[in-house]
């Protein structure tokens, strides 16, 4: 069977690839960059792709049978916002596949991108339009939305604990996730891949607050744990500076915002990753 990845060299879609090409899948990797001296050459096929130029899709999907995303915007932007890249470049590719007469099309979106108020967040309200294109459209499907990934929670919450101090929003320290290993999740994507019309809600197997979370960090660290409020109307007014809204930082603040204070707990809970484990090794020096 043949699979088109795109978004094959980010944290989650190289896990994915290398998920792929252990089950010997023949793979077409598409991304801005191929990542070099990556251990896999060989057994893919790289094409270099901008989702948000239509004419660098065109032939991609020819012969595909199965076209799994991660494509999204995951940092701040001057150029592109979520909907450029999210909703619109991902449509794009689904138009592409839908020309070439790909069979199924499978979606890595994000937990939660339905509830009432996300609308109101452009990374979650992105992937949740797309849903909706995915949904209505011809092509069987597979819709992932994971919590969040062990490395996040480690990359964002690190500068607090480097500096001592972790905040969280006031009248939230009690809200819960269980965020699931990219191995882990990678795992199920490709063994589930060939589902129909299904939605998976994906975590991991254990659940904490973020207050608990944040207490391990700052134990493996080998600090003592400090943690303050912050009030939640401030993520609103920094998202809208108009030197934030430059930058390109407001879709990730609202993100942040959210996340900070929406339970994310997954009701497909796979792999068997510990986080605490992870956030030992991670913070204890040994990553």
């Amino acid at each position: 069977m043949k699979v088109l990845l795109a978004g094959a060299f980010g944290n989650l879609g190289f896990e994915i690839l290398k998920a792929l090409t252990n089950e010997k899948y023949e793979v077409i990797a598409a991304d801005l960059k191929e990542k070099e001296n990556n251990g896999l050459e060989g057994k893919y096929v790289f094409k270099a792709i901008d989702a948000t130029d239509p004419k660098t899709l065109s032939g991609i999907c020819d012969g595909v049978d199965t076209v799994i995303t991660t494509m999204g915007l995951t940092t701040s932007s001057k150029k592109f916002t979520a909907y450029d890249i999210d909703y619109q470049g991902n449509l794009n590719l689904y138009n592409e596949a839908k020309k070439a007469g790909v069979r199924k099309f499978n979606y890595i979106s994000v937990i939660s991108c339905d509830e009432p108020g996300a609308e109101k967040v452009p990374m979650l309200n992105a992937k949740y339009m797309l849903e909706q294109e995915i949904k209505k459209g011809d092509m069987k499907y597979v819709i992932y939305r994971p919590t969040g990934y062990f490395y996040d929670i480690a990359k964002v919450f690190k500068p607090y604990i480097d500096k001592g101090e972790m905040q969280l929003l006031k009248g939230y320290h009690g809200v819960r996730a269980n965020v699931v290993d990219c191995p882990d999740f990678a795992k199920f994507i490709v063994d589930h891949m060939d589902d129909e019309n299904v939605t998976y809600n994906v975590g991991g197997k254990e659940t904490y607050t973020y207050e608990e979370m944040a207490k391990m960090c700052f134990r493996a660290a080998g600090k003592p744990v400090i943690i303050k409020d912050s009030p939640v109307w401030m993520f609103s007014v920094l998202a809208n500076l108009p030197k934030i809204k430059k930058e390109g930082k407001h879709d990730i603040i609202m993100f942040s915002k959210w996340t900070l204070s929406h339970d994310l707990v997954g009701d497909t809970k796979v792999g068997d990753a510990s986080f605490a484990e992870y956030i030992k090794d991670y913070f204890g020096g040994k990553n």
